[in-house]
């Protein structure tokens, strides 16, 4: 039987000052699967996110990534398999040029010489990007540094892609640029937002989160579907939008 590409078992975590964010998370993701994260500020979303690939060390409970538990012994293992996009990218984009910041991941993994040239020409071509590898990050409109943060992460070839309110700040065509680069890639995926057409367009599940817990896990189709659960969780749909029949 195949082990799924992320489980979460019992994760908890209490932040310095005695708050929790995490109140016993339960979740198994197959690999292949696009799960959307949804819920309201302060629900947990972005620290779970950054419990996948230890940012965050958990209180207490346990993840596993593709069968492998997360520990310190297995921790550059599990950020080599699980790839997180920030929502800001300034996050992500800190060297002189796009090029050097695509390559800067997968050389800290030991990636040299013309497969290090390789990956980062391939990551630039997915997001299309190739045109603006010698230019300043500083220098990209909001889309195409969203895409370049994306490229920089794709470059280490994760198993696994976690991405932080990726619509967020975007123009119409640049939302539906990266979505569509999103589509196309085989990773599994997990998107935390507050874009219930960006996730719906997506994901084919979503998990909501709220007060540190999963309160639903179901189709998307089904949880954009119920307005009482959408009302209690502090979500809405904009207005206009028809949740699509899949």
């Amino acid at each position: 039987m195949t082990e799924p590409a992320i489980r979460v078992e019992g994760l908890r975590y209490r932040y310095p000052d005695g708050r929790v964010a995490l109140d016993g998370v339960d979740l198994s993701i197959a690999a292949g699967e696009r799960v959307a994260i949804l819920g309201p500020n302060g629900a947990g979303k972005t620290t779970l996110m950054l419990h996948l690939n230890g940012v965050l060390t958990a209180t207490s409970g346990a993840v596993e990534i593709s069968g492998i538990a997360l520990t310190r012994k297995t921790l550059r293992d599990i950020r080599r398999r699980v790839g997180l996009v920030f929502q800001d990218p300034d996050d992500q984009l800190f060297m002189p040029t796009v090029a050097q910041d695509v390559a800067f991941g997968p050389a800290n993994f030991g990636v040299t010489g013309d497969e290090l040239a390789a990956r980062v020409a391939a990551a630039l071509d997915v997001v299309s990007m190739t045109e603006h590898a010698e230019r300043s990050p500083a220098h990209l409109s909001g889309g195409q540094r969203r895409r370049a943060a994306l490229a920089t992460v794709l470059a280490c070839e994760p198993e696994i892609l976690v991405l932080d309110e990726p619509s967020a700040n975007l123009d119409p065509v640049a939302r539906r640029e990266l979505a569509e680069t999103l589509t196309t890639l085989p990773a599994t995926m997990l998107v935390v937002t507050h874009d219930l057409p960006y996730a719906a367009q997506l994901c084919d599940r979503a998990i909501v989160l709220d007060h540190g817990a999963v309160v639903a896990d179901d189709a998307i189709t089904a949880v954009l579907s119920d307005s009482e659960l959408l009302a209690a969780h502090r979500l809405e749909l904009p207005w206009g939008f028809t949740v699509p029949v899949r």
